[in-house]
């Protein structure tokens, strides 16, 4: 069985503006917040999702994408 390898780059989009922004994610910790680099409000996840990556992004984190869930990732918010 061939391992999917994880990717570690995701496009934010901020849903107060619209202003997209690609980030390399963290695999040791999730991201819970997140400055938008266009109009500067704090995103954070949204209800039931673990970090800002999978509430906002084009990649859902590492944790997620390695099959984890939310077992694999840090408890929902």
């Amino acid at each position: 069985m061939r391992e999917i390898p994880v990717i570690l780059e995701s496009t934010l989009t901020c849903p107060h503006c619209g202003f997209k922004a690609t980030e390399t994610m963290p695999t040791d910790a999730c991201q819970y917040f997140y400055e938008c680099k266009g109009c500067g409000v704090l995103l954070r996840p949204n209800p039931g999702h673990c970090c800002v990556f999978c509430s906002f992004g084009t990649v859902p984190c590492p944790p997620i994408q390695a099959g984890g869930g939310e077992d694999g990732c840090c408890a929902p918010v």
